[in-house]
């Protein structure tokens, strides 16, 4: 037992063992926890796959055994079961390029670059196609396989509707179109 008057023996440090330390030489890896934090973030891709409308989920390109295991995911109900399904899906995701299935679902919100491009786009092309005529001409030359008469009418549709004040529905119909336009043409 040490008393008030007695003192801890000190210990001096080498200056020069401290300048011959590497701590490149000691890095074995990522460390446990940013292990743990890749294995949670590949679990909570899987997690977003079994949240998925049906729709989605038959687009989406999976490989058999994912997809068989997230697809028993949907079906289970109890609390202890979906928790080690969704374990197992992350277990399947350690195994697979998470990146593709991420780029997949980003497409489905929207959330790319390239998607959000050809959103603007459509946009752009909807208010100069509304604006003025010969931009109809401009965009039957871009795309050349759209419906004609349907694409005419569905502009003056959506001029009759500003001018009248009424629902947007034949503007959100012009959308839809451009839109399905610009996919047939990729």
């Amino acid at each position: 037992m040490i008393t008030a008057t007695e003192s801890l023996p000190v210990r001096l440090i080498d200056p020069d063992a401290e300048s011959e330390f590497d701590p490149d030489d000691v890095y074995d890896g990522p460390s446990k926890s940013q292990k743990k934090r890749e294995v949670e973030a590949l679990q909570d891709l899987g997690t977003e796959l079994v949240k998925l409308p049906d729709a989605q989920f038959k687009r989406i390109e999976l490989p058999e055994e994912l997809r068989a295991a997230v697809a028993e995911c949907r079906r289970i109900t109890q609390n202890s079961a979906l928790r080690r399904q969704r374990q197992y899906i992350g277990k399947l995701m350690r195994s697979i390029d998470p990146a593709p299935i991420q780029a997949q679902l980003d497409a489905f919100r929207g959330v790319s670059a390239a998607e959000n491009a050809k959103l603007h786009q459509a946009e752009k092309w909807r208010e100069k196609l509304i604006a003025d005529n010969e931009a109809l001409t401009r965009f039957l030359d871009t795309y050349p396989h759209v419906d004609v008469t349907h694409l005419r009418q569905l502009i003056r549709n959506t001029r009759d509707e500003a001018t009248r004040n009424k629902p947007p529905k034949a503007f959100r119909e012009l959308y839809r179109t451009i839109r399905a336009a610009m996919e047939n043409t990729e």
